[in-house]
This record gives C-alpha cells, sequence and structure tokens, in this order.
C-alpha cells in the first residue's frame, strides 16, 4: 500500500470536507424542466445537476486538496492556486513565442528540456515586465530544490486549447527563471484520470505542441508522482470508502429536492 493509514486517512477527511462544503454552498440554478421533472423526479434532476456542477470544479474542489494532502508528505513546500512569479523578460517572451511559432507549424518538434534552457540564456534579458500569469493549480519544491508546476486539466481536454496550454507552461519557468535564474524547474500539464481505461490515453492529439514524456502525466503517472507507486490504485480506494461511508447522506441531502 502506497499510502499509510495516517495519508489515506488524511485523504478521506479531505474528501469529505471538499464534498459537505460543496453541498453547503451548492444552490441549483432554478430551471423549469416539466417534462424531465415528472419522469425523474426533482431529487434526481438535483443529483443530474449537482454532478454537472462538481464536474466542472472537480479539479478545484476535490483534486487540488487531495493533491495538496499527497504532496505535503513528500515535497518540502507544497501549495495550491500559487503564484509562479511577477515579472518576465522582454528577451523570455520573444523566446517563448519562437517556441511556439517553431511548434505550430511543425518545423521544431516540442523538447521541454531545450527549451527551459533556451528560456533561462534569455531570463535576464531586455526589460524586466509586470506580469500576472496563469495561476499554478498545484506547486512543489522538492527536497532537492527543484521546481514542480502543475495546471490541471479536465480528462478531455479541447484540442484547441494546447498551444495556450504549452504557453502557460513556458511561461510559468520564465517567471521563475528571472527570479531564479539557476532554478531546475518542471512544469506540467496533469490529468487525473484516464477516460479511456482500459485503453491507453490517446495522447497524439497533444504531441506536436507537447513534450508528452516531461510535459504530461496522465492519471496513475500524476498521482504516484504526488504520493509514491500506487498511490493512485489507493486513492481510488479512498474514493470508493468515503462514497460508501456519506451515501446516506448524500441521500438525504438529494430527497429535499422533492419536498420543494
Amino acid at each position: 500500500m502506497a499510502l499509510s493509514k495516517e495519508q489515506a486517512k488524511a485523504v478521506e477527511d479531505t474528501l469529505k470536507l471538499s464534498l459537505r462544503n460543496k453541498f453547503q454552498n451548492y444552490n441549483p440554478e432554478p430551471a423549469s424542466m416539466p417534462f424531465h421533472t415528472r419522469l425523474l423526479g426533482k431529487d434526481r434532476l438535483a443529483l443530474y445537476a449537482f454532478i454537472h456542477s462538481l464536474n466542472t470544479n472537480f479539479g478545484s474542489s476535490i483534486f487540488e486538496p487531495v493533491g495538496l494532502t499527497l504532496a505535503q508528505k513528500n515535497f518540502k513546500m507544497a501549495t495550491a492556486q500559487a503564484t509562479a512569479g511577477e515579472q518576465i523578460s522582454t528577451g523570455a517572451q520573444a523566446e517563448i513565442q519562437k517556441i511556439i511559432d517553431g511548434l505550430t507549424t511543425a518545423t521544431t518538434t516540442p523538447n521541454k528540456k531545450d527549451e527551459v534552457e533556451r528560456i533561462r540564456k534569455v531570463c535576464q534579458t531586455g526589460k524586466m515586465i509586470t506580469v500576472k500569469p496563469t495561476k499554478v493549480d498545484l506547486m512543489f519544491e522538492g527536497k532537492d530544490g527543484s521546481y514542480y508546476l502543475f495546471d490541471i486539466k479536465t480528462a478531455k481536454p479541447n484540442a484547441g486549447g494546447f498551444k495556450e496550454f504549452k504557453r502557460t507552461l513556458l511561461e510559468w519557468v520564465a517567471v521563475i527563471l528571472a527570479n531564479k535564474p539557476d532554478a531546475k524547474i518542471h512544469t506540467f500539464i496533469a490529468i487525473p484520470y484516464n477516460p479511456y481505461e482500459p485503453e491507453p490515453y490517446t495522447r497524439w492529439t497533444m504531441r506536436g505542441m507537447l513534450d508528452l514524456e516531461n510535459e504530461l502525466k496522465v492519471a496513475d503517472e500524476f498521482w504516484d508522482f504526488l504520493g509514491g507507486k500506487n498511490t493512485y490504485k489507493d486513492l481510488l480506494d479512498c474514493f470508493e470508502r468515503v462514497g460508501i461511508e456519506l451515501r446516506d447522506e448524500i441521500d438525504t441531502y438529494f430527497k429535499r429536492f422533492n419536498k420543494k
């Protein structure tokens, strides 16, 4: 078992707290659906709307706090919704655009290690500009001082957004290097589960823009990185136990919608 009893309990407590907070703050938008209501009942419709709402922000309400709980045991520093930095050099901005242009026109292929070093060479070249980069969903500092930054995406991200995903990852590199030019930094897209299981995750749509080996972690690759080997399997067991424990509480919560 990858997770100790203490870690499993911490994950389950985090999950229960997140779910109960969602219940407490959830306020379904009023919508008249007379055919659906008479066919399925208000409680089932409320459950459907809740699941849809939960899916929309599962990353921030569930995956982020659970990931943070796991990582706090294994990294020197772990934080969620972090700011990578506030300044970027004009030299780094220009270099990032060159990298994006090369990938977009397929004149180059993704190579994260090379891209980081290209940005490092110009990270303090030119004018320093104040920026507001995309918030980092999860940010860690390893025991060796290396930085790991994750942008958590849905299981089936829009293929049209990969260029901006790539830009975000490179900008995080640039703003950290602007302040710490010798830093070891790794930036990733994280996809918490594989919707195609048992088939492999379809990565080909990302291949032209992302360095799949060094910029993408899917399902067990992501969770095992945070908590150690077999964390993904243990985590699914945690979710199942919480679901069983809260089943009556969940049923009671949604039955109240039938009284309205």
